[in-house]
């Protein structure tokens, strides 16, 4: 998910639409995999509930902090792909994710087209934030409190960078 939410923050439609066709497709293919983990994310969310813990060492403010934290992650993305759907759904035009799925059936509303594509900006770029809080925290965790909280959250590969 970190890498793709890196790529959003950082490749606009518009710079990939001046690459040509084929970009702007692998940009929507980006974006329905997005989707597609942020949904699943959620329905796991829904399921079985929060997958982490705060960890014995979390107290006090940082303890509190942990679940909101995530829950705010796991909401927020979720908002971000309906948000993608209303973009959808106020197009004037037929939208497709990845040239496979169609996002919605377009209803010709560009004012609320305009005003949706504002709202998701501003809940991406403000998730955006709140992912960078979060990954601070649990870099905090891991050097401050010594519990090895990113080993948890990266490949085993990389644990000897740790």
């Amino acid at each position: 998910m970190v890498p793709m939410f890196a790529w959003f923050i950082l490749v606009q439609p518009a710079d990939v639409a001046r690459i040509g066709p084929v970009a702007v497709r692998f940009h929507s293919v980006m974006g329905l995999i997005f989707v597609s983990t942020a949904l699943l994310w959620t329905g796991l969310y829904l399921r079985k509930g929060l997958l982490s813990r705060p960890g014995p060492k979390l107290t006090g403010w940082a303890r509190r902090l942990h679940p909101v934290l995530h829950k705010t992650l796991i909401w927020g993305i979720f908002g971000v792909a309906l948000t993608g759907l209303l973009i959808g759904i106020t197009s004037t035009v037929q939208l497709w994710a990845g040239g496979i799925v169609p996002i919605a059936v377009p209803m010709d509303m560009p004012r609320a087209n305009d005003w949706v594509g504002l709202l998701h900006s501003i809940e991406f770029y403000s998730l955006a934030l709140i992912a960078a809080l979060h990954a601070g925290f649990h870099i905090w965790r891991h050097y401050r409190l010594r519990d090895n909280a990113l080993r948890i959250m990266v490949p085993k590969a990389l644990h000897r960078y740790l």
